[in-house]
């Protein structure tokens, strides 16, 4: 088994890729997504910590011929990006994810019926934990050289009625995804260190 060094340390180049240089794109080339691609990002993004590694989230790739049934439920501003983009995510959490216990945490496959009953305490956890991963998620994309445009101006609950009628899975946000045409505008501001951070 492999395991970073403590001295391993990302270069500058990487870390542009992934954080300084890296932007959230609202328009793309007509450049294709691959699937290959699509697994690179999966095999990089579930490695990213949840608790009891539960890894709640779920992917649902929205192709050109379902699409309209996911531009109707996003805001107006959205509509013609998702329309348009090479690739769309809908990232959404799955509720029942305690059903997977056995596969993901086998020493505790036990809790897979201890949470059964416990419908509003693992939704929470599910909404939080793939929230986490949605953001392990946009920065394997990232990984792979590709660019991402995440959204949540949108009707989560439409989409779920569309998508996921049965309730098993609710939506987070959805990512539009490709290689990012220039930006149009420079990057807005980011809040330094003395205003976020507290030193005790």
């Amino acid at each position: 088994m492999t395991s970073v060094t403590e001295t391993s340390v990302l270069a500058d180049d990487a870390r542009a890729l992934l954080f300084t240089g890296a932007r959230s794109a609202g328009s793309f080339t007509d450049e294709a997504v691959t699937e290959e691609q699509l697994r690179e990002i999966h095999e990089l993004y579930k490695f990213g910590p949840t608790s009891m590694n539960t890894q709640p989230m779920r992917v649902v790739y929205v192709g050109p011929d379902d699409r309209d049934r996911l531009v109707a439920h996003l805001g107006e501003g959205n509509k013609a990006k998702t329309a348009a983009a090479p690739a769309v995510a809908i990232l959404a959490a799955d509720t029942a994810f305690h059903e997977h216990f056995p596969t993901f945490f086998p020493d505790r496959a036990h809790l897979r019926e201890q949470f059964e009953p416990m419908v509003e305490a693992r939704t929470d956890m599910a909404r939080l934990n793939a929230t986490l991963q949605a953001a392990y998620y946009i920065m394997a994309v990232r990984a792979v050289g590709l660019d991402a445009g995440p959204m949540t101006g949108l009707d989560a609950a439409g989409i779920d009625g569309e998508f996921f009628p049965d309730g098993r899975l609710q939506t987070l946000m959805v990512v539009n995804i490709g290689h990012a045409t220039p930006p149009e505008f420079d990057r807005l501001p980011r809040l330094g260190f003395e205003k976020t951070t507290t030193v005790l």
